[in-house]
């Protein structure tokens, strides 16, 4: 089954117009905007860097540090996000426009979270860290293309005519 069309009659707007305003005029809507392709940066070259461990066995370190720039980057995006949510919606996290999407960010968190718990436990091997972040990079990937939906929802109902 299909997924509704973002304008079809019914569906509720995903900003208001105060919403949406406060959206544009709100330093946070900048910085996120920049967060989020830097994360998709720093991840594809993690991704790179920790296949190449896998395959090779060389490198480790490098993947490691690449992991922990890239969950830097998420808690970042994370907290600010957060404060962007506040803005515009009056709460922290859940409002809900971005009910599932915050769910889900929760699961991201956790799987980065578990890998450097991992790495300062020292409570897996190598090869398994590398495959825990990756299990947490393709949870990531789904977020990501959860916001891209919804940005593309925004899009679509602020062309459409009133």
């Amino acid at each position: 089954m299909a997924a509704p069309h973002p304008l079809s009659p019914g569906r509720a707007p995903l900003y208001t117009p105060d919403q949406r305003a406060r959206r544009d005029a709100t330093v946070w809507t900048t910085v996120q905007g920049i967060l989020a392709p830097l994360q998709f940066l720093v991840f594809l070259v993690s991704v790179v860097l920790v296949l190449r461990y896998l395959v090779s066995g060389i490198g480790y370190d490098a993947a490691t540090l690449s992991i922990l720039v890239k969950t830097g980057v998420l808690y970042l995006i994370m907290v600010t996000g957060a404060v962007w949510e506040k803005i515009v919606f009056g709460q922290y996290l859940f409002a809900p426009a971005f009910f599932w999407e915050d769910v889900f960010s929760f699961g991201v968190i956790a799987l980065h979270t578990a890998y450097l718990w991992a790495l300062w436990t020292g409570s897996l091997m190598p090869a398994q860290e590398m495959w825990l972040a990756l299990a947490a990079y393709a949870a990531y990937v789904v977020n990501a293309g959860q916001f891209l939906w919804k940005l593309r929802i925004a899009r679509l109902q602020s062309e459409a005519p009133a």
